[in-house]
């Protein structure tokens, strides 16, 4: 059997079943992390990507997927200024490009330089209405965190209208908050309003409760709950909300100066209790049900070594679930999704030993995230994609919500060469970190130092 064309070497192919890979391309050895897509009026398609560890974005037309042409690699602030910087995250709608940007963290991005200048956490607005290959600066929206190296936004939500839906640090409060920016206009953006759990701002807790309840990894995840990701379903005014260790939430934000808690539905424990990423990752809608998808993430194995095993011990169970949301003040959990199919002849017995000598912190990590008002993308409401770190990419027949069914996968081929220097406690494993899906069924997965894979599914 020949080998494949995106093996990077004999013995080191990856494993599939039901897609099909199309192309690859290497993205000039940037860690690419949440990829958007974009279509011209006149039918071209982009996929525009964010580094993980970077100060810009990567930009690929896709218009032939089998053929993706590399167009630049757009740089969004001084690259010589800021050396420790990220721009993971990217949105695009209505012509608008919105780059998220803040600072590298050690544990996933290895030690920063001796003596470097912190960027300022915020977003970046471009247009891409004239030229997508070179989208033209708007404004800068900073989070006036000034001076806290992790401070910046994550991950965030627009669906074109006003306002952009933000998880951002913000002075006086705890790690990430919900902030909602208007951005009607788009060269002036202001702060509309805000949303924090309970003992996120600093004003409530005395010196004492914050050195004990906030110490550490656990503690940051886990007490009070910071803001991970808010998806605003704005044509219902409403935003799903992830919280780590605050379980997720579903907000009501017609009036976006106030918004109001509906409903929630607390998660850990017993899911994701120890050390991993956002023990409440993502909740979103299916469109054309009254069901949500939710996941707790899973981590890297190079961040989990002996040590923080030793630590924290065997990472308890992270996945993703199917909720009945019809109606949002009372959202209940009605099904797992089953653990990923194991290849039979993956080298390890399954994802929680994974070439570790003890257990690793196994789960999901970005599912597919369709919006309405972006009519590029794959929005079908019986099948949920999801980058499951370690296990690949996952596909999932979803048309019976009690009954969720993996169809296909692909674990990528492990990477040979890193896109920064990272200790890691065994030889890297091939990753999926993040996914888009368009409208034609292109599927276009960026893997962990490996760039993106352009696959579409069999079934």
């Amino acid at each position: 059997m020949p080998v494949p064309f995106y093996a990077k070497s004999p013995g080191n192919e990856g494993y599939i079943k039901n897609l099909e890979v199309l192309a690859h391309h290497d993205c000039d050895n940037h860690y690419l992390f949440q990829s958007q897509l974009y279509k011209t009026a006149d039918g071209r398609y982009y996929l525009y990507g964010g580094c993980f560890f970077g100060n810009g974005v990567e930009i690929l037309e896709v218009t032939d997927p089998e053929h993706p042409r590399h167009v630049q690699y757009m740089p969004v602030m001084d690259p010589e200024k800021y050396t420790y910087m990220s721009t993971p995250k990217i949105q695009i709608c209505e012509d608008l490009m919105i780059v998220s940007n803040g600072n590298c963290l050690e544990f996933l991005h290895g030690p920063a330089p001796e003596h470097y200048t912190p960027a300022p956490g915020g977003i970046h607005i471009f247009s891409l209405k004239d030229d997508p290959e070179h989208p033209k600066k708007l404004s800068f929206w900073a989070t006036g965190d000034v001076g806290n190296p992790g401070a910046g936004v994550h991950r965030f939500t627009y669906n074109g209208g006003r306002y952009v839906h933000l998880s951002a640090t913000a002075p006086g409060f705890k790690d990430y908050i919900y902030r909602i920016v208007d951005i009607s206009d788009p060269e002036h953006p202001v702060e509309a309003g805000r949303w924090w759990n309970p003992g996120q701002f600093f004003g409530n807790q005395t010196k004492k409760t914050r050195e004990k309840e906030w110490h550490g990894w656990q503690g940051y995840n886990t007490y009070p709950g910071y803001v991970h990701f808010p998806f605003a379903e704005t044509d219902k005014n409403l935003t799903y909300i992830s919280c780590a260790g605050g379980g997720f939430k579903i907000l009501d934000i017609s009036d976006p100066q106030v918004p109001q808690v509906l409903g929630e539905v607390k998660m850990t424990p017993p899911f994701c209790t120890k050390f991993g990423g956002a023990l409440c990752h993502t909740f979103m809608p299916i469109h054309g049900t009254h069901y949500a998808v939710g996941m707790q993430e899973g981590e890297r194995f190079w961040t989990y070594d002996r040590k923080t095993y030793e630590q924290f011990g065997t990472h308890s169970y992270c996945g993703i679930e199917m909720f009945d949301v019809a109606d949002p003040e009372d959202p209940v959990l009605v099904s797992i999704f089953p653990y990923p199919e194991v290849p039979e002849n993956f080298p390890y017995k399954n994802f929680n030993i994974c070439g570790l000598d003890y257990p690793g912190p196994m789960g999901p990590h970005n599912l597919h995230e369709p919006m309405t008002h972006k009519p590029w993308l794959e929005d079908r409401s019986d099948r949920v994609y999801d980058c499951y770190f370690h296990a690949g990419l996952r596909v999932y027949d979803v048309s019976d919500p009690y009954i969720p069914k993996e169809i296909a996968y692909f674990i990528p081929p492990n990477p040979e060469k890193l896109a920064f220097d990272v200790k890691m406690p065994n030889k890297p494993l091939g990753t999926a970190e993040d996914l888009v899906v368009d409208d034609r069924g292109y599927i276009y997965l960026n893997a962990m130092h490996d760039g993106v894979y352009i696959l579409r599914c069999l079934v």
